[in-house]
């Protein structure tokens, strides 16, 4: 694993001053690292009957779309407002600094199709949290939310104590 954690790069003061942006596009673009990434996170899917991969807005669709063809399954996007092309449904939430929106196509799901999320990290998990709201409105049962990694010091995991959450990686 400290191999995988060494691949992704730090890119400090982006997109702003203080932050320390975790990089995933050296990880993904060494392919044995990206491959034994997608291994890693599907192999804990095999046989679990997963219906749908929903990917998040942007990173979550390469990884999503990955995992998606490795356990067999479709995927489905959750984008921000006015991207996808047919009747959506919507969830605003909020940022430290004011709002955002994310969609997701009304038929997405059927009920009680079981769903897999899927993103690269998880911070303070004010998008993941709204994800699983789109998701559940659509009556979808949630298996659990993935991540290549997740940042332990934001606590974005406190967010979501009503389902459950795998990391690959901790910083």
């Amino acid at each position: 694993m400290q191999e995988l954690k060494d691949s992704i790069r730090d890119i400090i003061d982006f997109p702003k001053k203080g932050i320390v942006f975790k990089d995933i596009t050296t990880l993904l673009a060494h392919g044995r690292h990206f491959h034994r990434t997608i291994d890693l996170m599907a192999h804990r899917y095999l046989g679990q009957d997963i219906d749908m991969i929903v990917g998040i807005e942007a990173r979550g669709f390469i990884l999503g779309s990955a995992l998606a063809y490795k356990l067999g399954t479709g995927i489905t996007l959750v984008r921000k407002p006015g991207k996808l092309p047919h009747k959506t449904i919507q969830k605003t939430y909020a940022l430290e600094y004011g709002t955002d929106t994310l969609e997701i196509h009304a038929d997405a799901f059927k009920p009680g199709e079981r769903v897999l999320i899927a993103d690269d990290l998880l911070a303070t998990g004010g998008t993941i949290a709204a994800t699983i709201d789109l998701v559940r409105e659509l009556e979808a049962e949630i298996v659990e939310c993935i991540f290549l990694a997740e940042l332990d010091f934001l606590n974005g995991r406190e967010k979501l104590s009503d389902v459950e959450v795998f990391s690959l990686l901790h910083f």
